[in-house]
């Protein structure tokens, strides 16, 4: 077990080095005018890892700056779960990405005694009246489904009344079908992000948190990060900012980027109800737009579920989200998406809480290089099925940036 590791999982510290408990890290201040060989903006789900795996290479000097205190509830990486699984509707290119990230997370639990993927199974379920439309195509079920044969994924399938002799919480039409991957699971988000900048950090990485960049610019071969009260200077710089990538953008190539504002609910289960201790996590698609969508989570709390919806609806940018959710939202999430198909639960939420999706128009994943500024690479894991394959990602960017200085 690694000398920082906790068995016992305190969720709101982080591990430094040298420290036998999980506390705060203290991040250090950027001396003046010292050069990095990367800057990563942005410490989210994929710029964290990026930091982690560029860290590594203990030859480079690389720095992680956020405008908040990651891991935070301002962003795409918060909500106490995440579904992963390994049979992506999204796109066959995606699995590979989806199966290094188990991997990876796998390691990282090895090396930190914390947990940070439960394996309980997944589901995905159709309603098998219209094709289901999601993440830029139609026919997601049929696509996961094929995904899973042609790459050896286990799995199974079930008739309607299968899943309801199995799970009968979910109440399937009986046109319906369910595909069961037992590699699926959940994901803690934040406990992630606090594992990959606790080990950035002890590799020597340094960190700047609640210090927003303000612009970019290039001074012959370096690149310029202007921030509130200092510069940071980096031969090369990946924005891995979510929402906020826009800000560093051409305005023609703003649009390209949604902001869609989306609710996470902890809704209530009934008394004696112990059907959701071990469910599996569960998608639902029951209709033909992207919005006929629900998805949830096993209980954490045995008082309560977490479920959502999908949104699309666009917001001008991350600072203008609407972050809080109204009784009258509530009530239409319960009508419109949880009565008559979700069973054992109470029209009573816990709590609800806010975050956004990046959307693109294809809902693929975004990599590229700012205009005229080939030192600075740009990232954006959209559309709302980023984190199952942030890890693999950020792996992915940090070989890019580290070929010049190998």
């Amino acid at each position: 077990m690694h000398k920082w590791a906790n068995p016992n999982r305190i969720r709101n510290k982080i591990p430094v080095s040298n420290a036998g408990i999980f506390y705060r890290f203290r991040p250090e201040f950027v001396v003046s005018m010292k050069i990095f060989d990367v800057a990563v903006v942005g410490l989210g789900a994929v710029g964290s890892a990026a930091l982690y795996h560029l860290a590594k290479q203990k030859e480079l000097s690389v720095i992680g700056i956020d405008r908040f205190d990651p891991p935070h509830c301002f962003g795409s990486s918060h909500g106490e779960t995440r579904i992963t699984r390994l049979a992506v509707g999204e796109g066959k290119d995606y699995v590979n990405l989806a199966l290094r990230s188990q991997k990876i997370w796998k390691g990282l639990e090895s090396i930190s005694g914390v947990e940070l993927f439960h394996p309980v199974g997944g589901i995905l379920m159709d309603s098998g009246i219209q094709p289901w439309a999601k993440h830029g195509g139609a026919g997601f079920f049929e696509k996961t489904v094929s995904y899973a044969q042609e790459m050896n994924i286990p799995h199974q399938i079930y008739s309607s009344e299968k899943l309801r002799e199995r799970y009968p919480q979910f109440l399937l039409e009986k046109e319906g079908k369910a595909y069961f991957e037992p590699s699926a699971g959940y994901l803690f988000p934040e406990e992630i992000i606090r594992v990959q900048l606790s080990l950035a950090n002890e590799f020597g990485a340094k960190l700047k948190v609640n210090a927003p960049v303000s612009s970019i610019e290039m001074t012959e071969d370096v690149v310029k990060l202007h921030l509130k009260e200092e510069k940071v200077f980096a031969r090369r710089v990946l924005l891995a900012a979510g929402g906020w990538v826009k800000e560093f953008l051409p305005q023609s190539e703003r649009p390209k980027f949604k902001i869609c504002r989306q609710v996470l609910h902890w809704v209530r289960l009934e008394e004696g109800n112990t059907a959701y201790k071990e469910s599996p996590v569960f998608m639902w698609g029951f209709g033909p737009n992207p919005e006929d969508f629900i998805y949830g989570f096993p209980s954490l709390d045995g008082e309560s579920i977490k479920l959502s919806s999908e949104s699309f609806v666009e917001t001008e940018s991350a600072e203008q989200i609407n972050r809080s959710v109204t009784k009258e939202e509530q009530e239409k999430f319960w009508k419109e998406r949880v009565e008559g198909r979700i069973g054992g639960l109470k029209p009573e939420f816990v709590k609800s809480e806010v975050c956004f999706y990046t959307v693109t128009e294809d809902s693929r994943f975004v990599m590229g290089k700012l205009p005229e500024m080939e030192q600075v690479t740009y990232v954006s894991a959209c559309s709302g099925h980023g984190f199952k394959h942030s890890a693999a990602l950020g792996e992915l960017l940090a070989d890019q940036l580290k070929e010049p200085f190998g």
